[in-house]
């Protein structure tokens, strides 16, 4: 059991900045997220896409906003726990005990939900034949792309993502991307690219298809894949990629008791707790009257939720703002050198 003063169930940018705010404050916490890397949407929907309405940054990407969050963050040290998604919660003597997927139990008398419109999910293969070598040749997302160097590759997907890879990975690999109709939906100069590359034997575009099963003894040899007609044919490969986009799913977070509205979560706006005490929503996740989905909306969630905590975490203590500029306690917290 780990004891600590917030658990926060979400790991992109409106639960890293809270986690900043918590430091801050001098509280501690662990941070919980289903997704297997730290920045949520920005990371998982749009790593390289600009964002262009953070204060203060003309344009960044999100994985560059996620790499500024979590460099933010390190001079407090706080636990991440990554592929694990928060499966119960119970009540004990007004504290928080909460029991992830992996079985690790923390104690806590808080709980922010920064979940943004829940925990992300890939929408997978209809072949349960797939299932055999998935997370081995089968893959939704890529952590490693060198892994595909000098392989033949099938790619299915239609949108930006299934585009993108098949761009990138062409550099190095045998690359065919298939697509059920013969539209694509990601950005028109992406869609331009890979006809380009196709034009020049980069890559193999096959349209009007779908996949119908995957082949192989030990190891993946080969997909079927099938027409409108049902009429099949077989392609040699070495890994196939499914880029079908997420389902983003409440989870487990239905079964907590909460006030649930069209997917949300209702907070009041003075310290984003829930109906629940001790538990608070940030981010996409929660709603009010005149919710604003964007990032810096977040921020300012989280800032204020990070202060509620305070008064649960330490009860017995009065919080006293102060302002980064000026305080020296909060200095020494950064790891910053008085002037």
């Amino acid at each position: 059991m780990t004891n600590t003063d917030v658990v926060i169930v979400g790991a992109g940018p409106t639960g890293l900045f809270c986690a900043h705010q918590l430091g801050i404050i001098g509280l501690k916490c662990e941070i919980v997220d289903n997704l297997d890397k730290i920045g949520g949407q920005c990371i998982e929907l749009y790593p390289d896409k600009p964002i262009y309405d953070i204060p203060a940054i003309p344009e960044c990407t999100g994985e560059e906003l996620t790499k500024n969050l979590i460099d933010q963050i390190k001079p407090f040290n706080f636990n991440f726990h990554l592929n694990e998604r928060v499966q119960e919660i119970k009540n004990e003597n007004n504290n928080w005990i909460l029991k992830t997927s992996k079985g690790k139990e923390f104690s806590s008398p808080n709980i922010v939900i920064a979940g943004g419109v829940g925990s992300f999910e890939p929408r997978k293969f209809p072949s349960k034949s797939c299932e055999k070598y998935e997370g081995k040749s089968v893959l939704y997302s890529i952590k490693d792309k060198s892994i595909f160097k000098n392989k033949s590759v099938v790619i299915f997907g239609g949108g930006d993502s299934a585009l993108d890879w098949a761009i990138e990975l062409s550099k190095d690999s045998k690359v065919t991307l298939i697509h059920r109709r013969d539209e694509f939906r990601g950005a028109q100069a992406s869609v331009e690219k890979v006809k380009e590359l196709q034009k020049n034997n980069k890559l193999e575009i096959i349209t009007k298809y779908s996949i119908k099963d995957v082949k192989g003894d030990k190891s993946l040899e080969s997909v079927e894949i099938k027409d409108e007609s049902g009429k099949s044919k077989n392609l040699k490969t070495d890994y196939v990629l499914g880029f079908f986009g997420l389902i983003m799913q409440l989870g487990p977070i239905l079964e907590w008791g909460l006030n649930i509205d069209k997917k949300t979560i209702p907070v009041n706006t003075e310290s984003f707790e829930t109906n629940k005490k001790g538990i608070f929503a940030i981010g996409d996740i929660c709603s009010y009257p005149g919710k604003l989905k964007l990032i810096l909306s977040g921020f300012h969630e989280g800032a204020l939720a990070a202060r509620a905590c305070f008064k649960l975490a330490r009860p017995n203590e009065k919080y006293r703002f102060e302002f980064t500029t000026s305080s020296k306690t909060i200095k020494d917290r950064l790891g910053v050198k008085s002037d």
